[in-house]
């Protein structure tokens, strides 16, 4: 069906009645992975190199606990310059794109058609949403920045979110494979816990990300859990490497 000024309230109505649901918190769960992710599995190999150098569970957890505010900070602190230097970026494009509209708006107007020929609409099809946008500069700076350099106005509390939320996620995750060493003094059985409910916990994050991410759940757990395994057991074949 083709719309047209008079079917706006037809329009309206079908909009009305289909409603979409699609998942928009992208940004915050690849944060909350990216946390996670590092947090179970860099304090999990750490802690399994400390005790298989025969550290005490007093040391792996100090030494734990070390890392995990370390790590919440750095990651933190890595999550909000990537946040912020994609703002800068934007604003800087932002800018260009209003200057270009001002200087060269013919340029920038065969710029829109050329978009609008990629999709296959033909130059009379075209030609009237070219002259509209020229018309609305807001509206043909919107576009250009959506359609012309695919990029998309960044929320300005993005850069304090991120850091906030990958700290966060990162010392929930780091503090699930020290627990253990908390209540059992002997670090190798201690080690052994820590395996079990990190394991655990990794095919369960594993399980969540691939829900979230559209991914197969079940591959994804499985390749959580084998990539926190294999990082602990080369932690723990060097410290005996090293050690002797």
């Amino acid at each position: 069906m083709a719309f047209t000024a008079t079917s706006v309230s037809q329009k309206t109505a079908l909009l009305d009645q289909h409603k979409e649901k699609h998942f928009t918190a992208g940004e915050v769960v690849r944060d909350i992975i990216i946390g996670v992710s590092d947090g179970l599995t860099v304090p999990f190999a750490l802690a399994a190199g400390l005790s298989g150098a025969n550290a005490s569970s007093s040391i792996v957890l100090t030494a734990g606990i070390a890392e995990v505010a370390a790590g919440a900070i750095s990651m933190g602190l890595g999550g909000y310059l990537a946040a912020k230097s994609e703002a800068d970026h934007y604003a800087m494009e932002l800018k260009r794109e209003q200057d270009e509209i001002i200087s060269v708006p013919d340029t920038e107007a065969a710029e829109v058609a050329e978009i609008l020929a990629q999709y296959g609409i033909e130059p009379h099809e075209y030609a009237p949403v070219v002259n509209a946008l020229r018309r609305k500069p807001q509206a043909w700076l919107d576009f250009m920045m959506k359609f012309e350099l695919g990029l998309e106005k960044p929320d300005p509390r993005r850069a304090l979110q991120s850091a906030f939320t990958i700290g966060i996620a990162y010392i929930i995750g780091g503090l699930v494979p020290l627990f253990p060493y908390m209540f059992i003094p002997v670090a190798m059985k201690a080690m052994v816990a820590s395996i079990i409910v990190t394991l655990i916990a990794l095919f369960i994050f594993g399980y969540a990300k691939g829900h979230f991410t559209g991914s197969k759940p079940i591959k994804s757990a499985l390749q959580t859990a084998l990539i926190g395994a294999l990082a602990s057991a080369a932690a723990y074949g060097m410290a005996k490497v090293v050690q002797g």
